[in-house]
């Protein structure tokens, strides 16, 4: 499923209006299996529904998280503070953006947190992974090339890389160079991995002549070590179903041999979460399958990240962010978006506009730079596009 006539602003549109809804309906499902999903709301998850736990204010793992009830979660609250760095630089990004732009929107800036529901910095909501970033850059001054080594292996790096693929509209093989040199400064292994694969799937999904074969070839291409394996596997094993419903125990089955968390979400695998040339994080590759299975529609590939459980809201998040992008704004419900919008406090259409603006600056940018270096070469006696 594509949309040739989607412009590069709905394509944004789209992307950020799809990884929010999965957001925050697969913050209602985190961390629980299907069964307890299914059990906990009468059913599938089909809309937006309260927290998992009635006591989640002092209840262990989430207190005092307000999961549910249409707010976004870290996920989507990283989009944005990686948006605001792009929206200020309006230009390709680099490791020492992570640490000059990034941190201070982190551990500085003060806005609202849905799931804590007061106004604080963003550093006080993120997971140790994420705090990770404030401790390398900030007090421990580490190089930011380097800087995400020694972290937890996870999907903390992928999981906010959409406005990469965005700003680099059409170009999987840049969007991959960016996020992997952006994840640097925050993940290792195949958690940096993920987030140039994820980058590279956003870009090919903006593109106006997308599809979904054409996002998970590109998502193939540049893919390594198990990463590339785990895409392979659960995009192969999509194409036997044809609802998400099916698709469920179907992928979960086939990136079972990446995963190092193990069958209790809550409760990881002593290996869990380390470097390895041979393992994947789940979430990429599962997310990819729904798009699969749902043949790129978002609304669908959405509400299988939701009800698989687990990680949901980052593979809700991921799968509707590229399938968003992909079919462009109209594919994500309008009333979803307005409840999710009111209860987060958030407005995503001027931030996806924003992005949609520095993709087309950067892209003139990109063409300038290439004119100029083949003018350059032919002055030494290249010939650029001749044979």
């Amino acid at each position: 499923m594509q949309n040739r006539h989607k412009t590069l602003r709905e394509a944004a549109r789209g992307c950020l209006l799809g990884g929010a809804v999965g957001d925050s309906l697969g913050g209602s499902t985190e961390g629980y299996p299907p069964e307890a999903i299914r059990e906990r709301f009468g059913g599938w998850v089909t809309g937006i529904v309260g927290p998992f736990l009635e006591d989640w204010a002092t209840a262990r793992p989430q207190s005092p998280l307000h999961k549910g009830d249409g707010h976004i979660t870290d996920d989507t609250l990283m989009v944005l503070a990686l948006a605001s760095v792009y929206r200020s630089r309006r230009r390709h990004l680099d490791a020492y953006d992570m640490a000059d732009g990034l941190v201070p929107e982190i551990a500085d800036h003060v806005i609202y947190i849905p799931e804590l529901e007061r106004e604080t910095v963003l550093q006080n909501r993120l997971f140790h992974a994420e705090k990770y970033l404030v401790h390398r850059l900030r007090h421990a001054n580490i190089d930011p090339r380097e800087a995400g080594v020694g972290n937890v292996v996870n999907c903390g790096a992928a999981m906010y890389m959409s406005p990469v693929g965005i700003v680099n509209a059409g170009n999987p093989r840049r969007a991959y160079a960016e996020a992997i040199e952006l994840a640097g400064a925050h993940q290792s292994s195949y958690g940096r991995e993920a987030a140039g694969v994820y980058a590279a799937a956003v870009a090919e999904a903006m593109a106006p002549d997308a599809s979904v074969e054409s996002i998970v070839q590109a998502a193939l291409e540049v893919a390594r070590d198990g990463t590339r394996d785990a895409v392979q596997a659960v995009t192969d094993a999509a194409r036997t179903v044809e609802t998400w419903e099916d698709a469920i125990p179907v992928l979960r089955e086939a990136v079972r041999p990446y995963d190092t968390v193990g069958e209790t979400y809550r409760q990881p695998h002593p290996d869990a979460r380390r470097p390895s040339r041979t393992k994947s994080i789940e979430e990429l590759p599962v997310a990819l399958g729904f798009l699969v299975a749902c043949r790129g529609d978002c609304w669908q590939t959405v509400l299988g990240g939701v009800n698989y459980g687990r990680d949901s809201d980052s593979i809700a998040s991921m799968g509707g962010s590229i399938a968003g992008a992909l079919q462009g704004e109209g594919a994500v419900p309008a009333d979803l978006v307005r409840a999710i919008s009111h209860a987060s406090r958030r407005d995503f259409i001027p931030v996806a506009d924003d992005l949609a603006g520095v993709a087309q600056e950067v892209l003139e940018a990109d063409l300038r730079h290439a004119r100029h270096l083949a003018a350059r070469m032919e002055g030494a006696g290249m010939r650029v596009g001749q044979g």
